[in-house]
């Protein structure tokens, strides 16, 4: 059984994870979405070094090619979903706890909206 993926989309249809991905280089987009295509098919079972967990259900997808370093946060839904919030390239050692904090907000609207309707 395969995961679904979803790309977070903000209220006025706006999707960060989307823009950020196109925002890549040409080399590290293909490598990013071979990593969510891993992440589709293994999901909870998908450990470091591809995948990480942050804090409190925000996990990160890893992706490093040559020196540059991308993360894609995301989280787990009902029934096998897995939904994108945010990606960024990473600068630093540790993820920067406004990208987590990011995310959470990301999730928290995502619920309120599927749940909500």
């Amino acid at each position: 059984m395969g995961f679904k993926v979803i790309a977070y989309e903000k209220e006025n249809g706006e999707v960060p994870v989307e823009n950020f991905l196109n925002s890549l280089e040409v080399k590290m987009r293909a490598k990013v979405f071979g990593m969510i295509g891993i992440l589709q098919e293994k999901g909870n079972q998908l450990r470091e070094p591809y995948s990480k967990h942050l804090d409190d259900g925000i996990f990160e997808l890893r992706c490093k090619l040559g020196n540059n370093i991308t993360r894609v946060l995301y989280f787990f839904f009902y029934e096998g979903e897995i939904i994108l919030t945010n990606g960024f390239v990473k600068k630093t050692n540790k993820t920067p706890r406004e990208e987590i904090k990011l995310a959470k907000d990301r999730r928290k609207d995502y619920i309120e909206r599927i749940i909500g309707k």
